[in-house]
């Protein structure tokens, strides 16, 4: 009997990686929910995200 992990044929990636984008979108979610002026750069390598620059602005009122 050997182990074989399910497999999403569209992208032919392992179930395994999905928690990866889950956890990515929650990060994401974090830093907006912080965040009221400004941006957010992803940085994507083979399919994963492995960094998140934050930009922030602060307006200045005269």
């Amino acid at each position: 009997m050997t182990d074989t992990k399910p497999t999403d044929f569209r992208n032919g990636r392992a179930d395994t990686q999905r928690s990866d984008i889950i956890t990515s979108i929650d990060k994401v979610r974090g830093v907006l929910a912080g965040l009221k002026f400004g941006s957010i750069t992803l940085t994507v390598h083979d399919a994963r995200v492995v960094q998140i620059d934050v930009t922030e602005k602060t307006r200045l009122t005269s």
